[in-house]
């Protein structure tokens, strides 16, 4: 590799499928379990600050809108402009927790969707951190010359595992447990009300775009803590009394439906205690040591959250490590936009980057967690002109 090449995030898309879907409708979009209202719903709605958000559904019919490629191809479509069309594209790296399917890979499916000539395609697994991860890949392939360009993509269509007709089997199956509980278990109600639709796409080229701002890739770090952390939030799998996971190919077909194994679900317990240090508190002390990073020269700070309850969590916890940063320098669409996982980093930037508020020299610091098993991610932008 060429110690003394750059890369550039040089365009960057977002789609959001569907109308915005406001606090009160959620149901009306996603249905209610058993035909009766959450009781959970307004109490995690009013902790995770989230106001309205995105489902590739019909409210109408149930029926889907679009599947997860094609969410990811309409990203991947918003790149095209005067200087680069998808035809071009040297290099695919798409990141997703939920592809449309078990195989072929989620990459694969987007360039068949795309109809573009053939390139190289490569899809990361994971939850929130594959979006990053597909970011890295593509990032480095530029920067050894293995390609002229790369697209990189987070995406998730988190929709169609919350709907209510998922939970069919499994309310009928205990009936005596949903007598004294008239729900599903939290830690699946829970995420119901967290998760929802969205894709972005960034394009990675080797020098800043002829026009505007680009923004230059110092560095990625992704940091996990899987060596001393069990799984917190998982799927295609039921998480056993000594932390361990039984898989679906474990589990007879009629438990898939009896006890929900595909669903997502989360420790709540476990996030609560573990998320802020784990992820951003231990990546942190690492970029301090390694990297020399220092919080006064950070002008953005770009935290993918999954709840406003955990701002003030990650806040102290920045501080506690010595890295304090005043609200005035965070920057999120969590409100608006919703928890998009693997794609919230993508939209993020990218509604940044198109708001105007970003000058030449303004340097980002991104931070992207996941609790499946606790990884962290930070990367470092610096705002370049074309000059």
């Amino acid at each position: 590799m060429n110690r003394s090449a750059q890369a550039y995030i040089t365009g960057t898309a977002s789609f959001l499928p569907n109308a915005p879907v406001a606090n009160d409708d959620i149901e009306g979009v996603l249905g209610m379990i058993a035909g009766k209202p959450s009781r959970a719903r307004r109490i995690v709605l009013r902790n995770n600050g989230i106001r309205s958000r995105h489902y590739a559904i019909d409210p109408a019919t149930g029926a889907p809108t679009h599947t997860n490629a094609q969410l990811t191809a309409e990203a991947v479509r918003g790149l095209a402009g005067a200087h680069f069309s998808p035809e071009q594209i040297d290099c695919l790296v798409t990141g997703t927790s939920r592809p449309d399917q078990l195989m072929p890979n989620h990459g694969v499916m987007v360039h068949g969707e795309l109809r573009i000539p053939a390139c190289e395609v490569v899809a990361t697994a994971g939850i929130c951190v594959s979006g990053i991860t597909a970011l890295k890949y593509a990032w480095m392939s530029v920067l050894s010359g293995q390609a002229a360009n790369a697209v990189a993509t987070g995406s998730e269509l988190a929709s169609l595992g919350l709907h209510a007709r998922n939970f069919e089997a499994e309310s009928a199956h205990r009936v005596a447990e949903l007598e004294a509980n008239p729900e599903i278990a939290f830690e699946k109600d829970f995420l119901r009300w967290m998760l929802s639709d969205g894709a972005g796409a960034f394009l990675v080229q080797g020098a800043p775009r002829p026009d505007g701002l680009s923004l230059r890739i110092d560095w990625i770090d992704i940091l996990s803590q899987a060596d001393s952390m069990e799984t917190c939030m998982y799927a295609g799998a039921e998480k056993l009394a000594d932390g361990s996971l039984k898989g679906w190919q474990t589990c007879s077909p009629a438990e898939w439906s009896s006890r929900s194994i595909f669903s997502v679900k989360q420790d709540v317990r476990l996030l609560n205690e573990a998320i802020a240090y784990q992820t951003i508190g231990k990546s942190l002390q690492a970029a301090i040591r390694q990297r020399d990073l220092k919080a006064a020269e950070i002008d953005w700070f770009l935290p993918h959250m999954s709840s406003e309850y955990f701002r003030r969590p990650m806040a102290d916890c920045m501080a506690a490590v010595g890295f304090p940063l005043g609200e005035d320098k965070w920057f999120t669409n969590l409100h608006d936009k919703g928890n998009t996982g693997s794609a919230s980093i993508y939209i993020m930037v990218d509604e940044l980057l198109r708001s105007g508020r970003l000058a030449a020299g303004d340097r980002l610091l991104c931070f992207v967690p996941e609790s499946g098993r606790f990884t962290g991610s930070l990367m470092h932008l610096t705002a370049v002109d074309h000059a």
